[in-house]
This record gives C-alpha cells, structure tokens and sequence, in this order.
C-alpha cells in the first residue's frame, strides 16, 4: 500500500491498556494485516496562528474544524520526502488532503513563504488556508510510534495504535529527532479505526465485548493543554517568589 493524496473518512479514538491491546490484536488476525509500513515512527509538526487559534477552535469541539501540518515518517534530512497535509472534519466526516515534497522545500513554502514550483488542487486549497490564517508558523513537535494495520477484505478499513506520543515546543524541526514530553500513560496506547462508512460487526462486538469505548482525544489539544498548565504553573511561581 503506497501513501494516498486524498482521505475521506470516519476517524474513531480509543484509549487502550498493554493487555486490551494484546487481546485486540489476537482477535484482530483472522480480519487484518499489517501494512506496508507496518510500526514506524510519524513526526509531525503543527502549524497555528501566534494565539493559538486553530487549536482553540478545535478544542471546542465545532462541527467545522481544520489544522496544517507537516508529517514525515521516521526522522526525515532536508532533502528527504516530507507531507504537507491539510486536515478538517465536519460532522464527524475526515477530509484530507496531502502533498508530497522535500523537507527544506516544505519548510521554505511554510516557514518563508517561497512559493512551490509544483502546482496542482491541493496545493491550491494550501494557499487559500494560509491565505486565511495569518501568521501561520510552527507551533508544536509531536511524534508517535505506530503500529498500521488494514483490512484482508476491505482495505478501506484501518486500525492504528500509537504509543510514546511526546511533544515538545523547541526544535521545531522534522530533522531534529524525536524526543519530547509524554501525553500518554504508561502502558496506554490510542488506537484508532478509520472507516469508510459503517463498522463491521466483528469489530463491534469485540470493542462492546470488553468494555472498550470511545473516547475523544486530539494529540495537538492535549499537548496544547499541557503546555498552558505548564505556563500557568510557570507564572504561579514567579508570582509567588516575587
């Protein structure tokens, strides 16, 4: 399976333990297969505006949200492959829509406004989101370990999970490694189940079957939250000593 340009999709969260995910991925064999890039590590780094609007906006659980990023798999060099993807959801629906280009050719268009030399819809769709969101930079590094696997019958159907999610606010570099402060419990992975449409009922039945229950999470809005509570703490002691 190569990487796709264009999702539309339904995204469901789960929070699971060592041992929930030990059974799921038992009872998950006979029904999926790891992908083509089976465990990696995904580097991401969000972009916003400088008071945080687009993460804000999304923590308020709208029915229209978006967010920009840029996405490598494993540790990327600036002239290795990098994507560029916009994000929204409306109604509970993913749409999204990616383009694939070198890191500093990435960097150059988001960071410096260097127009891109390649052209086509998507890029179109990028111009017109930075266009609206001035002062669009990089706001937070997050990175996961991932394990991907898809459907034997309907590739369609995806189930990840991500361990070791950590974010940090320095080094705002794909390049840089990937290093950061934890977001996750010890022991607790998020999965995820990507659809097209309705769940199949094995996988119904085996989430319903041990207490296994949706949940709402959002990598960027938590590591947001975390770093608000930081700064908060921050401010409280240099009050305090003050």
């Amino acid at each position: 399976m190569g990487y796709q340009d264009i999702f539309k999709r339904y995204e469901l969260k789960y929070l699971v333990t060592k041992e929930q995910k030990a059974l799921l991925l038992q009872a998950m064999e006979p029904y999926m297969q790891p992908d083509e890039h089976g465990q990696s590590l995904i580097c991401n780094i969000y972009f916003d505006t400088p008071d945080y609007l687009l993460v804000q906006r999304s923590l308020e659980s709208p029915v229209y949200k978006e967010k920009l990023r840029l996405r490598s798999y494993g540790t990327a060099n600036h002239d290795g492959e990098v994507f560029l993807e916009l994000k929204k959801k409306y109604k509970g629906v993913v749409y999204k829509r990616r383009v694939g280009l070198r890191e500093q050719e990435a960097m150059d268009y988001l960071v410096k406004g260097r127009p891109l030399h390649k052209r086509n819809q998507i890029i179109d769709e990028m111009d017109y989101f930075r266009g609206m969101y001035q002062g669009l930079a990089p706001a937070v590094f997050l990175s996961y370990e991932r394990e991907a696997f898809y459907g034997r019958e309907d590739r369609e159907l995806r189930i990840t999970f991500d361990e070791n999610i950590l974010w940090r606010q320095e080094a705002l570099s794909l390049c840089a490694g990937a290093y950061g402060s934890p977001i996750l419990q010890p022991g607790t992975a998020l999965m995820e189940v990507k659809i097209a449409s309705a769940m199949p009922m094995w996988l119904c039945e085996l989430l319903s079957e041990n207490a296994i229950f949706k949940t709402r999470f959002s990598k960027y809005g938590n590591a947001y939250c975390q770093m608000r509570a930081m700064e908060e703490e921050k401010e409280l002691g240099g009050r305090k000593y003050a």
